[in-house]
């Protein structure tokens, strides 16, 4: 498995999404195999790593964020077009293969997809999310994305994977 990874850097705060002024978003393109497009396989792969809580389903559509935890999306099925980083955000399309790695604090909603769309989602070792919306966001939010731990692993490819390199360069540069 090797990824094409894509990222976006969301350092401002959109309206009521604090945002991520340290870790980018993480596209991974079409790292999935077919065999792995299932919540099973998902849950196999990325539970092996340490990662937990799945989910199967679709992306909120309306602006959200989690201020305690990152999150990971698998796309399993369909395709979807997702704005991250709240209104006026990249405007990403999505398709049955890709995994997303959003940092915590950057927005996301669905915009529209395919009908059979779907993705699986999973969070960090000891990651409780929270689910807060763009209109009515916590005072304290930013703060508490500030404060949420960068995952040990990348829940595709372990220790050495992208987001572990990546994300680390970005909050502590050699």
């Amino acid at each position: 498995m090797t990824a094409t990874v894509e990222t976006h850097l969301f350092a401002a705060p959109a309206g009521g999404v604090p945002n991520n002024p340290d870790l980018p978003l993480l596209v991974y393109r079409g790292v999935l195999a077919e065999a792995e497009r299932s919540a099973a396989a998902m849950r196999a792969l990325a539970g092996a790593r340490g990662w937990h809580g799945f989910w199967q389903g679709g992306v909120y559509p309306f602006h959200h964020f989690h201020a305690d935890a990152h999150e990971a999306l698998g796309v399993i099925a369909g395709r979807a077009r997702v704005q991250f980083g709240g209104d006026g955000g990249a405007k990403v399309e999505l398709a049955a293969g890709d995994v997303v790695l959003i940092p915590a604090g950057v927005g996301h909603c669905a915009l529209g997809g395919s009908a059979d769309f779907a993705c699986v989602g999973f969070y960090p070792p000891g990651a409780e999310p929270d689910l807060e919306r763009d209109e009515a966001p916590p005072e304290d939010a930013a703060a508490r994305v500030g404060a949420v731990p960068l995952p040990a692993t990348d829940p595709l490819f372990g220790e050495d994977g992208p987001l572990v390199r990546l994300w680390r360069a970005r909050v502590s540069p050699a």
